[in-house]
């Protein structure tokens, strides 16, 4: 890790809790509501997946929405509360370590970026709403061309905006797919494994796994 030059991370999961607008509404939602931002989570992912394959491209906000959909169906979920978790998507809350993180590697002076399959729109608005604009020098969105993450043209993007080599980037993700996609273009990967999970076998195992952010400055 000596080489990196570049540190970049995905956003939904990885920095932002894309639990936290159903989280905001448990009260309303009532014991069922983890189940059902992981299966909203789990289907907005698959559709991305299968849009990408089918040629058929949404961005991410309408995936979203679509995804809610099925999802409240699912869970029986009344309908008047889509506007409200929708809404919280936008201001989804960042994970406690995230700022002090941002700002310690801001202070090394290594560029920082996030890559995600976000709208630029979206993004921004998160970034914004949590305060955290002083902190990355570039967002990249997968809408910059037209698919979705695991795909190498969304890997690129970084690589020749600051032309730098692929080893020199340390990419990092909450998503085990992304670790291996990242991994497998040539990325050094590194997995935020917050919950304990299994990673994939996907022909890629990250020579760093971590369990929070902070964690990431004992490696850099």
């Amino acid at each position: 890790m000596k080489n990196i030059k570049a540190i970049i991370f995905d956003a939904y999961g990885t920095l932002f809790d894309v639990n936290s607008a159903a989280e905001k509404c448990k009260d309303k939602i009532g014991n069922k509501w983890e189940g059902f931002a992981n299966y909203w989570r789990t289907t907005q992912l698959e559709y991305t997946w299968l849009r990408s394959l089918m040629n058929r491209h949404k961005d991410f906000w309408q995936i979203t929405k679509d995804s809610l959909d099925k999802s409240m169906k699912a869970f029986d979920i009344n309908p008047s509360m889509k506007n409200e978790l929708l809404d919280l998507y936008k201001v989804l809350s960042p994970f406690n370590e995230v700022p002090e993180v941002l700002k310690t590697l801001k202070e090394k002076k290594y560029k920082i970026g996030i890559l995600s399959n976000g709208t630029p729109a979206l993004l921004n608005e998160l970034i914004e709403s949590n305060n955290l604009n002083d902190f990355f020098d570039s967002v990249f969105s997968i809408e910059e061309v037209g698919i979705y993450k695991p795909s190498s043209k969304v890997y690129d993007m970084p690589i020749k905006k600051y032309r730098i080599q692929k080893e020199q980037v340390a990419f990092l993700s909450a998503n085990t797919w992304d670790v291996s996609g990242g991994g497998n273009y040539g990325y050094n990967s590194i997995w935020v494994n917050r919950s304990n999970n299994i990673f994939d076998n996907l022909d890629y195992k990250p020579s760093n796994e971590i369990k929070n952010l902070k964690q990431l400055l004992d490696i850099v």
